[in-house]
């Protein structure tokens, strides 16, 4: 029996020829393209994880609305009884269109979405906002000012409005400090903690950590970074003594409350021929020289003070020069002449008082310290 003409096209020599270029070129196409296909996956899926909550329930609802349509439109494609070719293009055509617009549509009002979906709950914010608190007005501590202690005391006095927050990240690494193996900073880490919950008790801190909020690239960023990010995510306020931080937060937009800053401005205002009592601590650098501090750890040099030292005197403020690192304040010893001169200025006699033995710091101010007068108006300044 002759082979019938499907039988011939089968088993034409032409044809299986052609079978092998095919599947060489495909073996060829699968080897070269192959690597670059599994990175572009590998990329999409890293990009996927970075993708926020919100994000992938707004592209998820899409797809699956794009289906949904797209089925529709086949059914009409269907009705029209068009020619398969044209059946073909139109149809992949317009499922293309339906997929692209309702990705763009429901990304685009995904906060309504996702409020839609959980019955009027919480907003998607709810990953950034904590619970029973808004982010209006919030205060993110970061590690330095917590080991440093005096936002505590700043905080109880009411200066400070609004919620502290505590990122977890912060307190990751407070904990790694904490459990270091250098003595001096794990005396530091543990003494954060102590200050954490001394004010967790005391104050409306919310210790939170916001992993929803920064994008998984920014968990190998330094910690001031993170902050940075989850400052301006939030719209709150970066409390720091960091300069450095500081400075990067400032040319972010962010707004910074420094705790140095407000203990300067808080410093009292010493001029240049006022009384204060102190304590010579230690050699300046020049060979006569003694230095003496006050409470708030304002240095000064006391000219000729290096033969009083370990004890009390009063002085006579020279000049004052202020730093970026801080103020430094410049006397020398008073005198006889210079007590006869505050006597004739009806100044209140200073040598009545006597000095205190304390040991500590210089007295200037503030409540157990020395007395501190200031010239010509015989009043005494506590």
């Amino acid at each position: 029996m002759l082979p019938t003409g499907k039988e011939m096209v089968t088993n034409s020599p032409v044809l299986q020829y052609v079978n092998v270029l095919l599947a060489t070129l495909g073996a060829l196409f699968g080897f070269t393209l192959g690597p670059r296909l599994a990175n572009t996956v590998s990329g999409a899926g890293k990009s996927l994880e970075n993708t926020s909550a919100t994000d992938k329930i707004a592209v998820g609802a899409g797809i699956t609305l794009s289906i949904a349509i797209t089925f529709f439109v086949y059914t009409l494609i269907v009705a029209l009884k068009l020619p398969t070719p044209l059946f073909i293009g139109v149809f992949i055509l317009l499922a293309f269109l339906v997929f692209y617009l309702c990705i763009i549509a429901m990304t685009s009002m995904k906060t309504e979405l996702v409020t839609i979906l959980s019955r009027g709950g919480p907003s998607p914010n709810a990953d950034i906002k904590p619970e029973n608190d808004a982010t209006d007005n919030c205060k993110i501590l970061d590690t330095n000012v917590i080991i440093d202690g005096r936002i505590a005391d700043v905080c109880r006095s009411g200066f400070i409005e609004g919620t502290l927050y505590i990122p977890g990240f912060v307190l990751e690494e407070l904990q790694h400090i904490a459990d270091s193996s250098d003595s001096l900073k794990r005396a530091r880490g543990r003494r954060g903690l102590d200050i954490l919950n001394a004010m967790q008790k005391e104050l409306p801190l919310v210790v939170r950590s916001w992993d929803k909020v920064l994008d998984k690239s920014a968990e190998r960023e330094e910690v001031d970074s993170r902050l940075v990010k989850l400052a301006k995510a939030l719209n709150g306020s970066i409390v720091t003594n960091d300069f450095n931080l500081n400075k990067v937060a400032v040319l972010q937009g962010v707004q910074v409350l420094n705790v140095n800053e407000l203990a300067n401005a808080l410093k009292p205002v010493v001029l240049p021929g006022e009384v204060m009592r102190v304590l010579v601590v230690k050699d300046g650098k020049e060979p006569t020289q003694g230095v003496a501090y006050l409470d708030d750890g304002t240095m000064i040099v006391v000219e000729d003070g290096r033969k009083f030292m370990n004890e009390t005197l009063f002085v006579v403020v020279t000049s004052v020069l202020q730093t970026v690192a801080g103020k430094m304040i410049f006397a020398r010893v008073r005198t006889e002449e210079d007590e006869r001169e505050e006597t004739r200025s009806g100044s209140r006699n200073l040598g009545s008082n006597p000095p205190t033995q304390d040991g500590g710091a210089a007295n200037y101010g503030g409540a157990g310290s020395g007395n501190y007068s200031r010239r010509g108006t015989g009043k005494k300044v506590r």
